[in-house]
């Protein structure tokens, strides 16, 4: 079980998200933006986080330059999930650990995230 920051400014997204993660077995938290989730991600150290590109007030590219500039969150994983800007973040796919285009299979989804955690393990080693 993992706990896991879902980022999109698209309700119905990250509903779906968190409904199937949960059902996963993982502690889900969503933000509707990067601004939002840079606090959320502050306050609650997750071990995931799943974020959109294009957002208002910061995209995911900005909160994924953000959290790896920290040191006390630089080490979480993200997953990037882009409909139109997914060739642009891979010019910067040191920041991710995995880049989606959207749309993208939710067993697509749980196979990147049980590949990140193993079977038996919650935490990921910083790389």
């Amino acid at each position: 079980m993992a706990t896991i920051v879902v980022v999109d400014d698209e309700s119905l997204i990250t509903d779906v998200l968190a409904f199937l993660l949960g059902e996963a077995g993982h502690i889900v938290h969503v933000a509707r933006n990067g601004a939002e989730a840079f606090e959320l991600i502050h306050r609650l150290v997750p071990d995931l986080i799943i974020t959109d590109y294009m957002m208002p007030v910061m995209s995911g590219f900005e909160l994924a330059q953000a959290v790896k500039a920290n040191p006390v969150t630089a080490c979480i994983p993200i997953i990037l999930a882009s409909a139109a800007q997914g060739a642009s973040a891979r010019e910067h796919a040191d920041l991710f650990f995995e880049i989606l285009d959207k749309p993208y299979s939710p067993p697509r989804l749980l196979q990147v995230i049980a590949g990140l955690f193993g079977e038996n393990s919650g935490t990921v080693d910083c790389i």
